[in-house]
């Protein structure tokens, strides 16, 4: 049975697409993420290289009365605290899901292109963001944090 979740999809453009991916995580080191729109049940291939973010959520409207926390310490750790700066200066914070997906040294190193990405899990569990899967190539900076 496919596994279908709810995403909003954030273009390094800007643009945002609200709908579903199908079997995201077997399909992660694909070029492609295969999307079924919420507005016109159109399903479409969209490039990875394309996308900023995926943001896997709860709802798509969200809470506009719920204002994010950004500081660790407000939920339990569930993984490795991380945070990431967007090329376009956008910045967030949560836990990584998984190992840090490139190699450690004094510094970490450029990104592998298998690897698409990685999942980081919001700091607040109250908003609507399940997870993110931040694509690599829209990175400028990432921090591991202690």
């Amino acid at each position: 049975m496919e596994n279908v979740e709810k995403v909003v999809l954030r273009f390094n453009s800007g643009k945002i697409l609200k709908g579903y991916v199908v079997d995201f995580l077997s399909n992660m080191e694909r070029d492609k993420v295969i999307f079924k729109d919420d507005q016109t049940q159109q399903e479409n291939s969209i490039p990875i290289s394309e996308l900023k973010a995926i943001f896997f959520v709860k709802t798509f409207k969200g809470n506009s009365r719920h204002k994010d926390k950004k500081s660790f310490g407000i939920r339990n750790n569930v993984g490795r605290k991380i945070y990431v700066r967007f090329n376009d200066g956008e910045s967030m914070i949560g836990f990584l899901e998984g190992e840090i997906p490139w190699e450690k040294g004094f510094f970490l190193s450029k990104a592998d292109n298998r690897i698409k990405g990685f999942f980081l899990i919001p700091v607040d569990a109250e908003g609507n963001n399940i997870k993110v899967f931040v694509i690599s190539s829209s990175i400028k900076d990432v921090a591991m944090m202690s």
